[in-house]
């Protein structure tokens, strides 16, 4: 997992770490000292730590007028035993929603499970936006992933499943990639089984 790097194609449009509204304003990352793990694997330096013991992220772009965020994962997304997602609504996307991001892209082409609880910070997440047109869409999901976010109920709250998981964002600009998933949520398209 060590070599399993953020997304870095975007940084000449965005860095976190430069941006004074993001919550990682002001980290300085090492390119050469490994210290962060998930269990008993290192990962690399410039993943973002924001709570959980399970599963690291990047703030990859925000466009604060446009009202729109994505970010990348890497790891377990645990909400029954960590509470990832507590620290993800309180440490992240609420300080976004305060700048007002009311639209959310997850890209989780590297979250290899998922292990649910219930499903009230999604619901909140979701009341916090929704007056805003806002939405959430994990994209690029594994199976398993996506049937247990389904078990716990996420589709009421978040858009995932089939029809996000062939999305080719390593190739587009961000505005292209905001773009793609507002079309396929306008014509109403959400949770396939």
């Amino acid at each position: 997992m060590h070599d399993i790097e953020p997304y870095y194609r975007w940084r000449d449009y965005y860095i976190a770490s430069d941006d004074k509204h993001s919550p990682f304003y002001g980290r300085v990352y090492s390119e050469l000292h490994y210290t962060e793990k998930i269990y008993n694997y290192y990962i690399h330096p410039q993943w973002d730590f924001f709570g959980s013991p399970t599963m690291y992220m990047k703030l990859l772009f925000v466009d604060y007028e446009e009202g729109y965020a994505i970010m990348e994962f890497i790891g377990e997304w645990n909400d029954c035993i960590t509470n990832d997602i507590m620290y993800l609504k309180r440490d992240v996307a609420d300080v976004l929603i305060e700048k007002g991001i009311s639209k959310f892209i997850l890209l989780c082409d590297n979250v290899l499970n998922f292990h649910g609880s219930d499903d009230c910070y999604y619901e909140e997440w979701w009341d916090d936006i929704k007056e805003a047109g806002g939405w959430v869409c994990m994209v690029n999901t594994f199976d398993h992933v996506s049937d247990e976010m389904k078990r716990t109920r996420l589709q009421y709250y978040t858009n995932f499943g089939l029809v996000f998981n062939d999305v080719e964002w390593h190739r587009k600009l961000p505005e292209m990639l905001f773009q793609e998933i507002s079309n396929r949520l306008s014509l109403g398209i959400r949770y396939l089984e």
